[in-house]
């Protein structure tokens, strides 16, 4: 069966607020919240160098991630390390921890999306480690309540 795209929606980086609270610059540009979706959410993140994301993994969802601009590590079950450069993807697969670091010396760039969704968003990440700026709400992706 083939469906037949009803609408496009566009959305920009900046027009999103920055989500810092596990580190870098988080921005959820396409989620249930901005575009309605179903099917997961994605968008943009940043890393400082020696900036990191805090170590978590996702229940219910994988996370893919492509890397357009420096070089990050990405350490996964605390033991396995794969170096990422610009053009390089990543499946981080339902279940495993995983802690992001920028380790080269240019602000490192990358696109990410997780999919299927979590049944309700707050059961869709879990910290493993504190989150760097634990007072800071998770990114609002929206979706079923």
């Amino acid at each position: 069966m083939t469906t037949a795209i009803t609408r496009t929606v566009k959305v920009a980086a900046d027009e999103v607020e920055a989500n810092t609270k596990r580190g870098g610059d988080i921005r959820v540009t396409l989620s249930p919240k901005t575009v309605g979706c179903a099917s997961g959410f994605g968008g943009v993140m940043t890393l400082e160098p020696g900036d990191w994301v805090t170590e978590h993994y996702h229940p219910y969802s994988e996370e893919f991630i492509h890397v357009i601009d420096g070089t990050l590590e990405m350490t996964l079950d605390g033991r396995d390390v794969v170096t990422l450069g610009a053009g390089d993807s990543l499946l981080v697969p339902i279940g495993v921890r995983h802690r992001l670091v920028n380790t080269g010396d240019i602000t490192a760039r990358c696109a990410f999306h997780l999919s299927p969704l979590a049944p309700r968003p707050e059961l869709g990440h879990v910290d493993t480690e504190q989150a760097q700026r634990p007072e800071q709400a998770n990114p609002d992706v929206g979706g079923a309540r």
